[in-house]
């Protein structure tokens, strides 16, 4: 897909992105701990709700 910027926006924009501050190493993304911690907060949440259920009844 070509770009629809003008070559001297384009220029800008690459200049921008190459800015140091743009270039952070990232660690690489883990799934299993983001499905870990969704599955505790899951957990936790509905032993929470069985304990509240218990005290209202």
């Amino acid at each position: 897909m070509p770009s629809r910027l003008t070559p001297d926006d384009q220029q800008r924009v690459d200049q921008y992105l190459s800015a140091p501050q743009h270039q952070v190493e990232r660690r690489p993304f883990k799934v299993w701990r983001l499905l870990l911690v969704v599955l505790g907060i899951v957990v936790v949440l509905g032993v929470l709700s069985r304990f509240l259920g218990s005290l209202v009844l």
